[in-house]
């Protein structure tokens, strides 16, 4: 009998201890804010924002951050302006056109995560010494009009001689999620393609990677992350942490070998194998793609705008303190 007692008393102990850890584990998840956050796309270009996650580093600064895919900057911003989103993460154009839409709760961006454009321009053809001379005559899939990827491409043309307009054709009508699939159906000679999209073209043999458009462009704040007025007023400590987070992800990536990142981020691209994640942060790195720091300059600002001016979207450049939130 007394060994009986014993047990159950022991039994008793253990699941107290268990119901206390399971508490404490509970009160800790609570304690997290949560943030809503609507991504552009999904894509190893973001390595440094999924190294956050899966390193909890958005835990750490006490937040819960839930991510939503929206593919468009336009509906990025769409779900941020609506109060469906807290944060929208797109191309940094998205502010500029919500500002000159003379919205008062406009968007305000507080962080980039990329300094390159981070499309890589895909032939149907084999080109051995690819020049962008190879591009008259063609027909170029190119990405949403008045989003960056198209706008930068147009750009890296127009300052290497090449007139977006007349020496060759780019297809704008093509939907960003439907792009890898209406080139593998036969349309266009070139297509601009994210990774790991570029390199699942080149191995299912449907295309050739020729050119990163990144190395083309220039830097420029190219992804980054935004808010409304009202929301970083009311919470200017969850923008602060979030920036954090962030700054976190990217000193991982530099200071990071190619394959520790890929083993960092695996879990966001389960049907992408180790080293096909290798080769594609190798792609990234060697553009340059991830800047050392979330704090953009006014130069890179104003180079934005110089492409979104050549593009035709722009006619005069916006302030760049009325849509940097300094912190």
């Amino acid at each position: 009998m007394k060994r009986i007692i014993i047990s159950i008393m022991v039994a008793l102990g253990l699941l107290l201890i268990a119901c206390s850890v399971l508490f404490r584990g509970n009160e800790k998840e609570n304690d997290l804010t949560k943030v809503k956050m609507a991504e552009v796309a999904h894509t190893v270009f973001y390595a440094p924002q999924y190294v956050a996650l899966t390193q909890g580093f958005f835990e750490e600064e006490g937040l819960d951050v839930e991510v939503i895919l929206t593919p468009g900057a336009d509906k990025v911003t769409a779900a941020v302006l609506s109060g469906d989103a807290d944060i929208g993460f797109s191309g940094s154009e998205a502010t500029i056109y919500v500002y000159n839409g003379k919205e008062k709760d406009y968007l305000k961006t507080f962080a980039q995560l990329t300094q390159k454009d981070g499309t890589f321009l895909v032939s149907r053809e084999k080109i051995e010494n690819f020049t962008l001379e190879d591009l008259k005559g063609k027909t170029v899939i190119g990405g949403r009009k008045g989003g960056m990827p198209e706008m930068t491409f147009e750009y890296a043309l127009s300052q290497n001689g090449i007139n977006p307009k007349t020496d060759l054709t780019i297809d704008t009508s093509i939907a960003f999620a439907a792009m890898s699939g209406a080139f593998i159906g036969g349309t266009g000679d070139f297509v601009t393609l994210f990774e790991p999209n570029a390199l699942q073209v080149e191995q299912q043999g449907f295309g050739y990677v020729v050119a990163s458009i990144g190395e083309l462009g220039g830097v420029v704040p190219y992804t980054s992350y935004s808010a409304k007025i009202s929301y970083i007023e009311a919470h200017p400590e969850v923008i602060d942490k979030f920036t954090r987070a962030i700054q976190r992800g990217l000193d991982y990536v530099h200071n990071h070998s190619d394959e520790e990142v890929a083993n960092a981020i695996m879990s966001e691209f389960p049907d992408t194998s180790k080293n096909d994640l290798i080769e594609v942060v190798k792609r990234y790195r060697k553009a340059d793609t991830w800047p050392t720091t979330t704090k953009f300059t006014e130069e890179s600002f104003n180079h934005l705008q110089d492409i979104m001016i050549e593009a035709g979207e722009l006619t005069e450049k916006v302030p760049f303190q009325d849509l940097m939130y300094q912190g």
